[in-house]
């Protein structure tokens, strides 16, 4: 199973941004994708989860209102868009993936497969 993030790359406050996950060698129809980030210094924190078979969503506290997940143009791609970026959300954003559905017990969500990340700058 591979995952790859892209979209990331220096942006100004106040802008958006799509993050994009694709996530290949998948056999199963159910699968969960998550996103992630790691800002400098500072301890992975997710961001929210997508499942595949019903298409549900699940957000970290923390990160209600800014942030939406959605599918993306294939059925193994999902959208992390962000708005109202700010400089706080510089990071590395990490997408990970599992077989079957997320699980919220965990703060990864239970994810088994993780990508390289793709690092968002935002500047004053």
């Amino acid at each position: 199973v591979q995952v790859v993030e892209s979209g990331g790359g220096l942006v100004q406050a106040g802008e958006s941004l799509r993050l994009s996950c694709e996530v290949s060698g998948v056999t199963y129809d159910d699968f969960a994708l998550g996103w992630f980030r790691q800002s400098p210094g500072k301890e992975r924190e997710a961001i929210g989860c997508y499942g595949s078979n019903d298409g549900s969503t699940h957000y970290s506290d923390s990160m209600q209102g800014r942030f939406t997940i959605s599918n993306g143009a294939t059925r193994n791609t999902v959208i992390l868009q962000i708005n109202r970026l700010k400089p706080e959300d510089t990071a590395v954003y990490y997408c990970a993936a599992k077989v079957g559905d997320y699980n919220t017990d965990y703060d990864d969500y239970g994810m088994d497969f993780w990508g390289r990340g793709t690092r968002v700058t935002v500047s004053e």
